[in-house]
């Protein structure tokens, strides 16, 4: 339990979450914001709070962690955990929550969009009705794209979001192949016709279409190497809704700009807020869709996920284990 009796709880609200939430927490407890981002601020602002709640954007490494003796809970909205250190966290007995599935169908929507965007030309058209040049009318050999129906889709992490994007493709005629630590059950195989590869290289250098959908964690950093890259036919696309350090960029961009790889579809990118120039080049060529992280923007999903801080926040004041803590050995 955080506090006994009527004492108001101490959270620091380090990142923007869905202000009905933000108003329910207010009423009953001490919540303030921290006056910026950075490690400084940030450990001046914990250092008498009971409890944290963060997204993506704000770190909490262990030395900010260390700045707040009493800090008793962290939750993170969202999935990813990769901006907490959770090892130094419960080495000093502060429970770490998330906020799994709350984000999984949003973010699969975006991630079919793209895979849809991609081969098909989409955003490239899109500029040529809101330029300055006029339309010249249907033409059958202009912006010719590829068809998705029948190709193969890789998808890189088969959990929730993962089989998500299977269902989706599937409906879109898409042949499903994946690559996890584990294999999935066979229920969930057999219901999304999907091919296991226990070797990500094999899978890479069979498939049209490859779908990043893995967090981000040490074993997963450069996953998709300049090494791997190579392995891909040059017809070959990569959408990423996951985290852009999963895949090598300067690699990815000289790649795609040499043509050894067809095009992708990012909506992370390696070091987020920075986007290289490059790939802004790549986009204007038409080779690569871009868009600034927001996969899980939707209002629902924002309204749904500020619900599960809520939950967690009362759940562990009560007494009890929250419904999505996460200890190291889960990541």
């Amino acid at each position: 339990m955080l506090l006994e009796g009527e004492e108001r709880v101490k959270i620091l609200l380090a990142s923007p979450i869905d202000p009905g939430s933000v108003e329910v927490l207010s009423e009953s407890h001490d919540v303030t914001k921290p006056s910026e981002s950075t490690p400084e601020a940030l450990k001046e602002a914990i250092v008498d709070r009971d409890a944290v709640v963060l997204r993506s954007g704000v770190t909490l490494s262990a030395d900010v962690l260390a700045a707040a003796p009493g800090l008793q809970l962290l939750v993170r909205g969202g999935a990813g955990l990769d901006n907490i250190d959770v090892a130094a966290a419960v080495a000093r007995g502060i429970t770490v929550t998330n906020t799994p599935g709350v984000l999984t169908e949003d973010t699969a929507d975006m991630t079919m969009a793209l895979i849809l965007a991609v081969p098909r030309r989409l955003t490239e058209g899109a500029t040529v009705l809101s330029g300055d040049k006029d339309w010249a009318g249907w033409s059958p050999t202009w912006m010719l794209g590829h068809r998705i129906w029948g190709k193969r889709l890789g998808i890189i992490g088969m959990g929730r979001i993962g089989q998500a994007v299977a269902r989706r493709a599937r409906a879109f005629g898409l042949q499903i192949h994946y690559h996890n630590r584990k294999r999935v059950a066979s229920p969930i195989e057999e219901e999304l016709q999907a091919t296991y590869w226990e070797s990500l290289d094999q899978m890479l250098a069979r498939m049209d279409i490859i779908s990043i959908n893995c967090p981000h964690t040490p074993a997963t950093y450069h996953l998709l190497s300049a090494r791997r890259l190579k392995l891909l036919r040059p017809e070959a696309y990569i959408v990423n809704t996951a985290r852009g350090e999963v895949i090598d960029e300067n690699a990815l961009i000289r790649m795609i700009a040499e043509e050894e790889i067809a095009g992708a579809g990012l909506d992370v990118f390696e070091h987020e807020p920075t986007v290289n120039p490059k790939l802004a080049r790549l986009a204007r060529s038409g080779k690569v869709v871009l868009l600034p992280h927001m996969g899980s923007a939707t209002m629902e999903g924002r309204i749904d996920m500020g619900e599960k801080v809520i939950i967690n926040i009362r759940t562990f004041m009560d007494g009890h284990r929250p419904p999505d803590r996460v200890l190291p050995s889960m990541l």
